[in-house]
């Protein structure tokens, strides 16, 4: 078979992460047409982020074995199936619903306009954003946004917080003030916090070589990205431990997509028994990935710069949709949201109706920068310590696939059947019932090739790490 060298975007993903750029030439491509098909280049996001990913982690694992950085094979193939790996996932034979009907494009008297609604409380905020009652049909809410504007009905529902968003092209995006923010900023922020000792990691031994094993990572994340990013981590031997508050439950089905090796446990951190569980989680972690808005957690004392007070030498990756920067830095957003806004709806579209990219590929992509950015970061702190905080957002890998990012020059010496992907999918017996999913899309020579154990049941394991 036949192997493609790394694209430019690969190199470029991996010199946002402070890696090596020597390093990039352990990595090659099968190349599959058919893959993701899109007028952006949406495999290119995907080799580029699942590459540096499955790079950071090859690299942590010959730091500690003491080896030569393995080599890694990416294949069209299994990241196309695995950036839609929610429309594969089958839960005893039953398919799963991805988008609930409020979830969707709606025309307005002066354009288009994109609401998020899959959990119940945006549901009702969009609702009552719009003087409508919890029983209104989907009828009923497209008659009455047909008479509004979009931008008007997208500060209406962001003031009740909810999430609807108006259609822009990318040219109108270009002149947002949050999109002018985002534009001067790297692909993602690194930050180093203090000064902390370096850290201590064991020799690494076994079959297969889990690069992060020993480390202990708590995810307070939600819906796709951070959970990719967590579920990437956990392949890679993390002790990843799911928090999520009881008064927000998580969609079953969604969890059984990202829950792949991880817990799940479930505090309510306004309580004072559930806080003091979570300090004594939090006293034992290495790792804290968020997804929520910037400023939601920071009353919990989640800030970074609180968590490298309280606990020097961590990791501390916050995923946000907008950026915790600029105008609209505190908003709520989804993959399907911030692609209306940045342009990708208007460019994928028809010309009639918006459009769409072939995969929520923003959180997937997105999701596996995050854990790149977290395995570098080990790999960094074992030379140099220091608490080190990342930030990727929706919005700037957005700004990456549509004004940095080229499409790949290499011709495709293999094709990709979207509706054959059989050989990237397996079944796995859960809590929640057999489910046939996607196997992980990346990873490195000698590396895990699926997770340790399944996805468990939301919220029922103890909290508490593993290992004392």
């Amino acid at each position: 078979m036949t192997h493609a060298p790394v694209g430019g975007g690969t190199r470029a993903a991996w010199a946002a992460l402070g890696g090596d750029p020597a390093l990039t030439s352990h990595i090659a491509s099968v190349v599959r047409e058919g893959a993701l098909p899109a007028r952006l280049p949406v495999i290119d996001l995907a080799r580029a982020c699942v590459g540096a990913c499955s790079l950071a982690a090859a690299e942590l694992a010959a730091r500690r074995t003491g080896r030569p950085v393995p080599r890694v094979v990416l294949d069209d193939g299994a990241l196309a199936t695995a950036f839609v790996s929610e429309r594969h996932l089958l839960i005893d034979g039953r398919a799963t619903v991805n988008f609930a009907p409020l979830s969707r494009f709606w025309r307005t008297a002066d354009g288009w306009l994109r609401t998020h609604a899959n959990y119940p409380h945006h549901r009702a905020r969009l609702l009552a954003a719009l003087g409508l009652g919890d029983d209104a049909s989907v009828e009923r809410v497209a008659a009455l946004l047909a008479e509004r504007s979009a931008a008007e009905v997208e500060e209406t529902v962001y003031a009740a917080g909810g999430l609807a968003v108006a259609l822009r092209t990318t040219e109108e995006w270009a002149a947002h003030p949050q999109a002018v923010a985002i534009a001067a900023r790297p692909l993602l922020d690194r930050e180093r916090l203090d000064k902390t000792a370096p850290r201590s990691l064991p020799p690494l031994t076994g079959d297969p070589l889990l690069p992060a094993s020993g480390l202990r990572v708590l995810d307070l994340t939600r819906v796709t990205g951070g959970p990719v990013a967590t579920r990437t981590l956990a392949l890679f031997g993390a002790d990843v431990l799911r928090v999520d508050a009881p008064q927000l439950p998580e969609d079953p089905e969604a969890h059984a997509d990202t829950g792949f090796g991880k817990r799940s446990t479930r505090l309510d951190l306004t309580g004072a028994a559930d806080r003091r569980a979570f300090q004594d989680l939090l006293a034992g972690a290495d790792v804290v990935v968020t997804g929520y808005r910037p400023g939601a957690l920071d009353r919990f004392g989640l800030a970074p710069e609180a968590l490298a007070s309280r606990r020097p030498g961590l990791v501390v990756a916050q995923l946000s949709a907008w950026g915790a920067y600029g105008p609209w830095g505190e908003r709520r957003g989804f993959d399907s949201v911030v692609q209306v806004a940045t342009g990708i709806a208007a460019v994928e579209g028809s010309g009639e109706r918006p459009g769409a990219l072939p995969a929520q590929a923003l959180d997937h992509g997105t999701g596996y920068l995050l854990a790149a950015a977290v395995l570098r970061a080990v790999t960094e702190q074992l030379d140099e310590g220091g608490t080190r905080a990342v930030r990727p957002a929706l919005a700037r890998t957005a700004h990456w696939l549509t004004r940095e990012l080229p499409h790949g020059p290499t011709a495709a010496t293999q094709t990709y059947d979207a509706e054959n992907p059989a050989r990237w999918l397996t079944e796995t017996d859960s809590p929640a019932g057999r489910l046939r999913h996607a196997l992980p899309p990346g990873g490195f020579a000698g590396g895990p090739v699926n997770w340790a154990h399944p996805s468990g049941l939301w919220g029922v394991d103890a909290p508490e790490w593993r290992h004392g």
